[in-house]
């Protein structure tokens, strides 16, 4: 019986090519860039926490600038665009990163903050691909939306940010058709808990750590943060449709539409009666971690 032939896998070379990065200021982004940069990318961070958008650009080991901007405002990014292209002269990858997250029982939570998550991570993502469309036409580049696990398991205690990332993922989709006669591709990027700023500042809630903890392994593990952006980055160079960051996520795919009746269902129901009390009584939250402070109020 003769071996059918290996199929190989196309790597686009990153050298010289410019990557603009958003939520660059820290965790998936600011290791993101770096990555990218020992593949020979030039980099354009942008993020909305000046001192740490200036420490993760001096970390990148090559060329790269940063710009302050909230995503959600399309003037300000148009102004990174003009910025960017004035420094590189093009764009041929953008990584919608930007994001932020808030926990707890939907109807203890402020609307502002719940509405927040939405803004960054949904709407700040289309800003991003409509502000840097135009560029990514000229250069026939790739488009990489960010999302999460929260897109296949929506989960309890957790309706703004699996909102915002089964809307990013719907979005990313959507678009995919839309911009490939302009030579552009799409690509998805999903995570597991991943450790970063983000998770951590969850998991500084007691009650949100160990609802984390009773769900079914693999889903219960904090994964390191360096193998998951390596991933993410061999997907660019792949200008891959899917990429997933940790090696078990794509075992999910074939299982994917029974998930939300599952984790929504029996387990989700089982958290809340064990959880509920505890997290009405913790009250309301702001978003996670340094970086969700940061977003918490929109920029003017």
């Amino acid at each position: 019986m003769s071996v059918p032939p290996r199929r190989r896998t196309f790597r686009r070379d990153l050298t010289g090519q410019v990557v603009v990065i958003t939520g660059a200021a820290r965790g998936i982004g600011a290791a993101l860039a770096a990555a990218l940069a020992r593949r020979g990318a030039r980099i354009a961070l942008v993020g909305l926490e000046r001192d740490e958008l200036k420490r993760a650009t001096r970390d990148v080991p090559g060329e790269a600038a940063h710009w302050y901007a909230d995503v959600t405002d399309a003037d300000a990014l148009r102004d990174v665009a003009a910025g960017v292209t004035a420094r590189f002269g093009k764009v041929d990858v953008v990584v919608a990163n930007a994001g932020v997250a808030t926990r707890g029982l939907f109807s203890e939570s402020e609307d502002a903050i719940w509405r927040r998550v939405i803004e960054v991570n949904l709407v700040g993502s289309a800003v991003t691909c409509r502000t840097f469309l135009p560029s990514l036409a000229d250069s026939r580049g790739y488009f990489l939306q960010i999302a999460s696990l929260a897109a296949v398991a929506p989960s309890p205690a957790m309706s703004a940010y699996c909102a915002s990332k089964s809307g990013v993922e719907a979005f990313a989709h959507c678009l995919r058709p839309e911009v490939r006669p302009l030579g552009v591709r799409v690509g998805i990027a999903y995570l597991s808990w991943t450790d970063t700023d983000m998770v951590r500042g969850a998991d500084e809630d007691p009650t949100l750590a160990a609802m984390r903890a009773k769900l079914p392994w693999p889903a219960n593990r904090t994964y390191p943060l360096g193998p998951a952006v390596e991933r993410i980055a061999s997907g660019i160079e792949r200008r891959a449709g899917h990429i997933y960051a940790q090696r078990w996520l794509p075992a999910l795919v074939p299982v994917r539409g029974f998930l939300p009746g599952l984790v929504a269902g029996p387990l989700g129901r089982r958290q809340i009666r064990r959880f509920g009390a505890r997290l009405a009584a913790g009250g309301a939250r702001g978003l996670a971690g340094d970086g969700g402070r940061a977003a918490e109020s929109p920029r003017p």
